[in-house]
């Protein structure tokens, strides 16, 4: 009961807005940020596999098909037949469990296609909340500054100069341990 009280008669838990420091709470969301692109990783590998079980996706069956024939006489007939619309002798009436399973598989895909964009779409609104709160000055581009303008908002960060460690070499090799020094210049 030290973390709640009653307020007009209703039990309230009193919120604990301060129980991660910041750092923990960063750590928290690029942990979350890296279990959201592993799905996305293993999404993919599973629409992979699936594209391969499922023969002819993303393109039409051809419907030519290539009869040999041993005379010209032959030759004829399969093409009076073909022309008829007849049933040739290679092709075959797919049965109906077989097509309901082909439909499903192809729902479930382009299920699963769907959901990975989804992901992604999460993970990146995850990794641009991210750098969004690292140090760094930054600014919101304006409509008419963007070269392509878009629904979601466009960031600029301002170019900022690295530092850069040198060591000084008037007594290298060193002799003894930590002889030398450390610099950090600002260039």
């Amino acid at each position: 009961m030290i973390n709640s009280r009653t307020v007009d008669g209703v039990h309230k838990t009193e919120g604990q807005a301060n129980k991660y420091t910041p750092e923990e709470l960063l750590l928290m969301k690029s942990q979350y940020i890296g279990y959201v692109l592993q799905k996305v990783q293993s999404e993919k590998k599973k629409i992979e596999k699936m594209t391969a079980t499922l023969h002819s996706l993303d393109n039409r069956p051809s419907n030519r098909h290539i009869y040999f024939a041993e005379d010209r006489e032959e030759a004829k007939e399969l093409q009076s037949r073909g022309l008829k619309g007849e049933m040739l002798p290679g092709s075959q009436n797919i049965p109906v469990r077989i097509r309901r399973k082909t439909a499903a598989s192809y729902g479930e895909l382009k299920a699963r296609r769907e959901r990975v964009q989804d992901m992604e779409k999460v993970y990146m609104q995850m990794a641009m909340q991210k750098e969004l709160k690292k140090k760094g000055k930054k600014r919101k581009l304006h409509e008419d500054e963007m070269v392509n303008p878009t629904s979601e908002p466009v960031f600029k960060w301002r170019a900022e100069r690295k530092r850069s460690i040198y060591f000084r070499n008037d007594v290298w090799p060193p002799q003894k341990k930590n002889t030398y020094q450390c610099m950090e210049l600002m260039h």
